[in-house]
């Protein structure tokens, strides 16, 4: 029997809070520890996008796509290929709606509290010209949904969201809900992740935007001062239980067993990133200071800015948009090659131009020796 969305439990009426009060401490203080970092990176955006990148990899691949970090990006420097097939192009593409879902609700966000019409903008986003794009694209979905094996009736399903009817009324009390006064902040957002995923508003691109509002959220309310929170690799990692966990709400009203569940893995992103971001910013700070004794050229930094920016890239673009003189900026590109600053991905072959990428950069948002 599947289970059928909380009708009438949302907010919680009570939560056992002598559970959560010792998980909230080390939650609040790993995300302060984590702000302070990101407060120290000049020009954050640019310095953790492959973090940025990772994030909306990881919170697709929940959802069952299978490109890496490395082919997104290798993707967007040389374009289309040949030899991706049709599945991967579509997966790379969901990945890159995704940063691009992110970038237009922060937008939105200078103007705007965190609302529905930010949520039901950055759905049409999320699902433009990609797999998903049948499935009303920025419109709340009008029809049953339900959640199980993929063909499964609704009797086989594992979980039945709330009936379409009942949905306008529902986000509501969930937009309500978000700019209520509660006791804290991290449990707020905890309730509103559970309560979104439950709802399932969307036909398409429920859990990734779900996912996509964590950010956003601790950015609105104060508790970083960037919209850049990557909690997708914790979900990735315990997806069963996440699952789980969300199941539980529904069927056994079970919020404070939720609400551990996702303070413990905001406790242990907030660290992650923290170590993450504090690696990228010695990177950085190390290159600034060697490039250019290497390089002994002005655009020295300009150069390494632009490759931080674009760890995997051809290195005609780099000669053509790097706003470096060409002599120049072909030398530089030699030098770092030379040094194994960057190697080449894809080799040089007739006119087409070599691939190259930056490892230091790009294993350290892998979090493993990938490059």
């Amino acid at each position: 029997m599947p289970v059928h969305y909380h009708l009438g439990d949302f907010p919680p009426k009570q939560l056992d809070w002598s559970l959560l009060i010792p998980l909230l401490g080390p939650a609040s203080a790993a995300v302060a520890r984590y702000d302070g970092t990101l407060a120290a990176i000049p020009n954050a955006a640019v310095l953790l996008s492959p973090l940025t990148t990772q994030e909306a990899v990881l919170s697709s691949r929940i959802e069952g796509t299978q490109a890496t970090m490395g082919e997104v990006l290798e993707y967007e420097a040389e374009g289309d290929k040949a030899d991706l097939s049709a599945d991967r192009r579509a997966d790379i593409q969901e990945i890159q709606n995704y940063r691009a879902a992110v970038r237009h609700a922060e937008g939105m966000l200078q103007e705007l509290p965190l609302s529905q019409r930010v949520i039901l903008e950055a759905h049409k986003v999320l699902l433009s010209g990609v797999r998903g794009q049948g499935k009303s694209p920025g419109h709340y979905r009008r029809i049953p949904n339900w959640i199980g094996p993929a063909g499964c009736s609704v009797e086989q399903a594992r979980f039945v969201p709330i009936s379409a009817d009942k949905l306008p009324d529902a986000m509501s009390t969930w937009e309500r809900y978000a700019h209520g006064e509660v006791p804290d902040k991290l449990v707020q957002l905890a309730i509103l992740h559970a309560e979104f995923e439950a709802l399932h508003p969307f036909l398409d691109g429920n859990g990734r935007l779900g996912r996509m509002l964590v950010p956003l959220f601790m950015w609105q309310s104060g508790l970083i001062q960037r919209p850049m929170f990557y909690i997708s690799a914790f979900f990735e990692t315990n997806r069963d239980e996440y699952y789980d966990r969300l199941l539980a709400v529904s069927r056994d009203s079970d919020w404070t067993g939720w609400c551990r569940f996702f303070l413990i893995a905001v406790q242990a992103q907030a660290e992650e990133n923290q170590q993450r971001a504090t690696r990228i910013l010695e990177l950085y700070e190390r290159m600034k200071r060697e490039l250019p004794e290497l390089t002994r050229s002005q655009y020295a930094i300009h150069a390494l800015d632009w490759i931080f920016e674009r760890p995997i890239f051809k290195s005609s673009d780099f000669v053509a948009s790097a706003s470096i003189p060409e002599a120049t900026a072909k030398r530089i590109l030699s030098l770092l090659r030379r040094e194994s600053v960057l190697r080449d991905l894809v080799e040089a072959r007739g006119r087409r131009s070599a691939v190259l990428c930056f490892p230091a950069l790009l294993n350290i948002a892998e979090g493993t020796a990938a490059f």
